[in-house]
């Protein structure tokens, strides 16, 4: 139904189509970000599965391992040997856009390349359980910060997509049908008008012809024969 403060002219009419077309086009760029948006997300989600599973899986085994190496050593062995890590890793954060999601991505990098610098201890008084659980662990750093990437990236796209399809909603079940019954609103009004002048020239052409043809009669009347 068409709102009652609608001006009917023409002037408003082609406002309203303007506004019309540009709101089609914006309702056809958010469906077209919320598409892609949704292809990057399940790609995001299927990634993260499987990085969940292996971590996980890498977690359990050095746990187990750990277990192991605490059943087979003394606990303040274990303790000292664990006190004061050798390796220093150093993070940075950085962000990546994505149809206008700022997703962050995480760079790494270790106080020294080498890879056997994550032992803090001597292998005299540890098991090789110990070794085995701390380089499960240094081995499953880059998967956790990937990890964390993708989980991160995923609940800031489902928060923009949940947006994206608001706004889609908006247009495509307010905005646009409302604009489009104001149009025909104005466009029947229009109408009505034209036919309302027509009507109403044609009367006074009636008129003008009825008197021009009544005068005619009485000129010739007052002619001499």
């Amino acid at each position: 139904m068409a709102k009652t403060h609608v001006n009917p002219t023409r002037m408003e009419l082609t406002r309203l189509k303007k506004k019309l077309a540009t709101a089609m086009r914006g309702h056809k760029l958010l469906k077209d970000k919320r598409d892609e948006l949704m292809r990057q997300f399940l790609e995001l989600v299927r990634e993260n599965k499987v990085l969940r599973e292996k971590v996980e899986a890498g977690i359990q085994a050095a746990n187990k391992n750990f277990v192991l190496a605490r059943a087979s050593m003394k606990e303040e062995t274990l303790n000292v040997a664990l006190m004061a890590p050798k390796q220093e890793v150093y993070l940075e954060t950085d962000k990546q856009n994505i149809m206008s999601v700022e997703i962050p991505i995480f760079h790494y990098k270790t106080r020294t390349p080498d890879a056997n610098d994550i032992y803090s201890y001597g292998y005299a008084f540890t098991s090789s359980d110990l070794d085995s659980s701390v380089k499960s662990l240094a081995d499953l750093l880059p998967d956790m910060l990937r990890l964390a990437e993708c989980e991160k990236s995923c609940q800031l796209m489902a928060a923009e997509i949940e947006k994206t399809r608001r706004r889609v909603n908006a247009l495509e079940h307010v905005m646009i049908p409302e604009l489009e019954e104001n149009i025909k609103y104005i466009v029947m009004k229009l109408d009505e008008n034209e036919r309302s002048t027509q009507t109403r020239l044609m009367k006074v052409k009636d008129m003008m012809l009825e008197q021009t043809y009544h005068y005619s009669e009485k000129m010739n009347e007052n002619i001499p024969s």
